[in-house]
């Protein structure tokens, strides 16, 4: 029996052993090399949220989730304004700073996994150094067990983010 494959047959083969394959192991070589530079995950989270999320002991997830299907982070904590500035100067109240590590949100069973930039809801990132950095992306939501610290934010009355406590500041940022 002489069987002939079509290239369309040939393609979605290699699409499916060997592309997934290498994407895993390209996530984990750059998720390991951010946890030596950077240990720890930051989040920004509404305080309101925040405070319900613990009052009630469950999961976290921010606004944009269904839409993004991830949550956002960073491991640089130098974009920790940046990122605030650029996303939520138009999101009224307080803000907290959630910081976790790899490990500490794995035990409650979501993985983080750093890739590019991607856009919070429909807000493009396009933000300066964007393209400079991989950003950890959560997939799932925050379990306040996960939290190793919670930093307190303050911003200007225009919104502006201007510290988070114990992290960075406007002074270290622009020296």
């Amino acid at each position: 029996m002489n069987m002939k494959f079509s290239p369309h047959y040939w393609y979605m083969l290699f699409l499916l052993f060997f592309l997934p394959q290498n994407c895993v192991a390209a996530s984990e070589e750059n998720t390991d090399k951010y946890i030596e530079k950077y240990p720890y995950v930051y989040h920004l989270v509404q305080k309101e949220l925040w405070d319900k999320t613990l009052e009630e002991n469950s999961t976290y997830y921010p606004p944009t989730y269904s839409q993004d299907k991830f949550t956002h982070a960073t491991a640089n904590p130098d974009f920790l304004l940046t990122i605030g500035n650029h996303f939520y100067t138009h999101v009224k109240g307080e803000w907290r700073c959630l910081r976790m590590s790899v490990d500490s949100l794995s035990a409650t069973g979501v993985q983080t996994i750093f890739e590019g930039t991607a856009p919070v809801g429909d807000k493009q990132a396009d933000f300066e150094g964007t393209d400079s950095e991989l950003f950890p992306h959560i997939l799932g939501g925050i379990h306040p067990s996960a939290v190793l610290q919670v930093h307190m934010v303050s911003r200007d009355s225009e919104g502006r983010f201007l510290t988070v406590s114990d992290i960075v500041d406007t002074d270290k940022v622009e020296q």
